[in-house]
């Protein structure tokens, strides 16, 4: 159940993040500005950003299969639709609605590893799930670059097919719904309500996702322009660092196990995002910057599951979707603007100073997450390990 639940996260993380290593190309090919390229690849967060919420209802009304199949089926036909398209309004239209339809993982895979696993082992777990959007953007990295340089951009553009096709299949042959505790009025009651704990997390994670989105979009192109690199190597080298980054949450899910807290960490991860960012800003010039990419690369993708498990603990299993869609669409709101005005402040002021400038997101991150671990009333226990 939980790698059915990676494969679904990882196909539709390729499908969204995919055309982000399409920017090279987009620019040599049909002559768009670093702007203009770094507005198409943002055109399927910004589809996820308008159905998340959407898919997290349907996700509490209707149940995590259902949805996975749907928006995984929507996905792969309007991703084959993306091979035929022609223009570029044309392009950026149909990547929109593969955003629109890929949002449906967000909750439902989610929601499968929080209602399948129990609390000592679910921050372990859910960084396991976690890893699923920086390993689909490693697979993008490796294959989608160096397929449009050497083949053609149509021929990349049928990678995410393929990806979101074998999740399909996956989803199909395992995937069953988790059982849900009894409906009570504390279980059902809005839990935005009761306090501010729900909001702090989602200010917070808006904010963590700045500098990830800006090192996920424009590290390739980084390699490849300042520092003439290949398509190849720098495709391999951010597919390593997301690989790592990978690896980073599931670390980080462990600990909050270990440590009966998921905020705790999460605070430790902002901390560590801020004073890398702000180093790789100082040190861009030099060579050592492209170690401190790597570094960069793998803390800033590391709260995620923090922050996702911990919604979802204290929103509970009849509001969990709709928190996490609530959730992820403030994510890719952000990580939406992020592109485009990075590559405003990239082609204005160089990338150093937009390094250091997005060290102050998690700095002011680190002021609105929670002191204490919250969970629902009558639901689930804070995390730990077994007494036993």
């Amino acid at each position: 159940m939980l790698w059915a639940s990676v494969a679904a996260q990882a196909a539709a993380s390729v499908a969204i993040n995919g055309p982000a290593f399409l920017i090279p190309s987009l620019q040599d090919d049909r002559g768009l500005s670093l702007a203009q390229a770094g507005t198409v690849a943002a055109m399927p967060i910004a589809g996820v950003m308008v159905t998340l919420f959407l898919w997290g209802l349907l996700v509490d009304r209707v149940g995590e299969r259902t949805v996975l199949l749907a928006g995984l089926g929507a996905t792969a036909l309007f991703g084959v639709i993306a091979t035929t398209v022609q223009g570029t309004l044309a392009l950026c239209a149909v990547l929109f609605v593969v955003g629109m339809a890929a949002a449906s993982t967000g909750s439902a895979s989610g929601r499968i590893v929080v209602g399948w696993f129990p609390p000592r082992r679910r921050g372990l777990a859910m960084g396991i799930r976690q890893m699923a959007q920086p390993l689909g953007v490693a697979v993008a990295a490796a294959t989608i670059a160096v397929t449009a340089a050497h083949v053609s951009l149509r021929a990349a553009l049928w990678i995410p097919v393929v990806a979101v096709v074998v999740a399909l299949v996956a989803v199909t042959l395992i995937v069953l719904d988790p059982p849900r505790p009894t409906a009570t009025p504390a279980l059902t009651a809005n839990p935005y309500r009761a306090d501010s704990f729900l909001s702090r997390v989602h200010g917070a994670s808006v904010l963590l996702v700045v500098p990830q989105f800006l090192v996920w979009t424009y590290s390739l192109t980084w390699l490849v322009q300042e520092r003439h690199w290949s398509a190849a190597a720098a495709g391999a080298l951010v597919a390593v660092t997301h690989v790592l980054g990978a690896l980073g949450r599931i670390a980080v899910g462990h600990l909050s196990d270990v440590v009966g807290s998921r905020v705790r960490p999460l605070r430790w991860v902002a901390i560590g995002a801020a004073v890398t960012m702000a180093l790789l800003g100082l040190v861009e010039p030099l060579g050592v910057a492209v170690v401190l990419l790597v570094v960069a690369s793998t803390i800033t993708v590391a709260d995620n599951g923090l922050a996702f498990t911990s919604v979802a603990e204290r929103a509970g299993s009849y509001w969990s979707g709709r928190a996490l869609g609530i959730q992820n669409t403030a994510q890719y709101l952000a990580a939406a603007a992020a592109a485009p005005l990075a590559g405003l402040a990239i082609s204005g002021w160089g990338y150093a100073a937009t390094y250091a400038l997005s060290a102050a997101c998690p700095i002011v991150a680190c002021t609105l997450i929670p002191r204490q671990d919250e969970t629902s009333a009558g639901e689930a226990k804070k995390p730990g390990p077994p007494r036993d």
